[in-house]
């Protein structure tokens, strides 16, 4: 398949074959390096639309957000140089969370490689790591069909971020004429698809281990997106726990009676009872990181079903491992296991569900001056609807995201999760908006991240939003003065104080600096303020920034029971902070009352 027919310069070639990939938004941030390009955007005619963010970094969030919401590849562009370098950050977040990212990245000439020109940076080495699976610098024009058609095809195939690299003179050069010659490679923009399935004998001996286990917990990561049916069914039919990885909580019914929540040190106090007394582990779709609130080693056999099989036992021993798609491996267990009733295991964890829903309840209502954070997110999320985009950035907000907000399993929500990148909620959000700009869009952010990035991609919410068929985009901004989860983490791992330097932020107008960009902008900070403020950011005409001004004191600690032995470590370090620990000790204090408070 040729493009022998078609006219103009290769970086005009590179706009058709990006519509012919399917691609109708390309963000990025102009240069002199992919100005020919951005010239042939503008020639194509409005497709695909392009997206200017304020800051490259943004512009790869973007990217990362767009595949995430959409389901489809995220594609981005950015001059040589610094501005292929502010890149990097962005296509990390995909790389980590399996996502699959297309960057077109400009070069210097290629007469001027390797004598240290004016922004000459070395990319293929500078993408080496974080673009593995294809990194291609196209050396000439005739190259232009394959290196694209490869890199939606490894970013398709492997779910992650892939790299062209077009130097300035390739993209003005002629559009090739491909045909039948040595040296010329005619490609398709084509992506095969298959579903792979686990061997009988493996399904055999996986359905003998989970036949045996009185004690099932299945922990649940992003490859049940197309299979929240099969797993919702499976827990019921087994009486298992459902447990999520943060990946995995937007695609989990959290009102099922089984459903424990997400694990880890920001999860729930039932997925940590799920997982320490189980004896049988089911991990379907998930590679998460957090290894120390897994079931000890030895404590639970388990099984594993992943579509990659280089992920099986990567995180646990598997005892035994599937290698398939996770909607048909989970019918096949399905119709190979008996169903279970009432179980004292079903009745165990669906007290240890309802003690937690109680347990998060009553943490929101402790008082925390001037406006508690947990409050303020789980009123928040009771506004958002089955078909609201969620975005959260990363910080002290994802503890309150994760405990606080239950999804109903059809909401779509995403973060950069095992990257963990500050600054990624607004770029998340305006994706989410831009991909279909019809559904309503919530963000969840910290004063940290909006300082990084957010409150500079506001700025690009202001110029796009009269463009959206839905206008409705509310951030919801905890300000705290404070980079909580890290001043946390110092009293926590280390006993030591708050150190003040490092860890304060300055004040700024969330609410002002929003209304001075045409957006609305809301002010909070008392609780009872919070009910009316959220009904008219929510009945608003044009996209609204809350500023909720919140305790920095809350405390930030890992689930109950053993979130206890961190107790005395944060105890030093705010003894050591005198007079201002005061504070957050009266709710270390109020936290630990609710986890002992007898439940009925």
């Amino acid at each position: 398949m040729g493009d022998s027919n078609e006219q103009g310069t290769v970086a005009d070639a590179i706009v058709r074959r990006l519509s012919a990939w399917g691609v109708d938004r390309l963000y990025g941030y102009s240069g002199d390096g992919n100005n020919p390009l951005l010239g042939a955007v503008r020639r194509g005619g409005g497709a695909p639309r392009f997206i200017q963010a304020r800051h490259e970094e943004s512009a790869a969030f973007m990217a990362v957000g767009d595949a995430k919401y959409s389901g489809g590849v995220g594609v981005v562009t950015s001059t040589q140089g610094p501005g292929a370098i502010h890149l990097l950050n962005g296509l990390y977040d995909a790389k980590l969370d399996s996502v699959p990212v297309v960057a077109l990245v400009a070069q210097q000439h290629r007469s001027v490689l390797g004598s240290d020109y004016q922004q000459e940076v070395d990319l293929q080495t500078l993408f080496h790591d974080v673009a593995a699976p294809f990194v291609q610098l196209v050396s000439a024009p005739e190259q232009i069909y394959l290196a694209i058609d490869r890199a939606f095809r490894s970013a398709l195939a492997r779910k992650q971020p892939t790299v062209v690299i077009l130097p300035h003179d390739v993209q003005e050069a002629p559009a090739p004429d491909l045909g039948q010659e040595h040296g010329h490679v005619v490609t398709a923009p084509l992506s095969a698809r298959g579903v792979p399935r686990p061997l009988a004998e493996d399904l055999d001996a996986a359905v003998d281990v989970l036949a045996a286990g009185e004690r099932i917990t299945i922990l649940a990561g992003r490859g049940v997106a197309h299979a929240q049916s099969e797993v919702h069914r499976l827990a019921d039919h087994l009486g298992a726990a459902l447990t999520t990885s943060l990946l995995g909580k937007p695609y989990i019914d959290e009102r099922l009676p089984l459903s424990a929540g997400t694990m880890g040190h920001l999860g729930t106090d039932a997925a940590e009872f799920a997982l320490q007394e189980c004896d049988t582990l089911l991990i379907v779709g998930s590679n998460d990181p957090w290894t120390e609130f897994y079931p000890a080693p030895g404590q639970a056999r388990a099984v594993q079903i992943d579509i990659d099989a280089a992920v099986i036992a990567n995180r646990y021993p598997v005892e035994v491992g599937l290698v398939g798609d996770a909607r048909d491996t989970l019918e096949a267990l399905l119709a190979r296991l008996e169903p279970r009733g009432a179980t004292p295991w079903r009745e165990s964890v669906e007290r240890a569900v309802q003690e937690w829903h109680d347990t998060a309840r009553l943490r929101s209502e402790v008082s925390a001056p001037p406006l508690n954070p947990e409050l303020a997110v789980r009123e928040f999320g009771a506004k958002l609807t089955h078909d609201t985009r969620l975005a959260s950035d990363v910080g002290s907000c994802v503890y309150h995201y994760a405990r606080q907000i239950r999804l109903p399993g059809s909401m779509q929500a995403h973060l950069s999760s095992t990257l963990a990148s500050m600054g990624c909620g607004v770029p998340y959000g305006l994706a989410a908006k831009e991909s279909d700009s019809a559904r309503p869009v919530a963000v969840l952010a910290g004063d940290g991240a909006m300082q990084m990035l957010g409150n500079a991609e506001l700025i690009t919410v202001a110029q796009r939003w009269s463009t959206w068929e839905n206008p409705q985009f509310v951030v919801l901004v905890l300000q705290n003065h404070d980079l909580a989860e890290v001043s946390w983490e110092q009293r926590e791992m280390g006993a030591q104080p708050r150190f003040v330097p490092s860890q304060e932020l300055p004040e700024f107008a969330y609410a002002e600096y929003a209304k001075m960009l045409g957006l609305h902008g809301i002010r909070v900070d008392a609780a009872e303020q919070l009910p009316a403020a959220l009904t008219e950011a929510f009945a608003a005409e044009r996209p609204v920034v809350i500023d909720a001004i919140v305790s920095q004191h809350v405390p930030l600690m890992p689930p109950f029971p053993g979130a206890r032995e961190k107790l005395r470590p944060m105890r030093e370090g705010l003894h050591a902070e005198g007079e201002r620990g005061k504070e957050a000790l009266r709710l270390l204090e109020a936290y630990e009352r609710i986890a002992d408070q007898p439940r009925a």
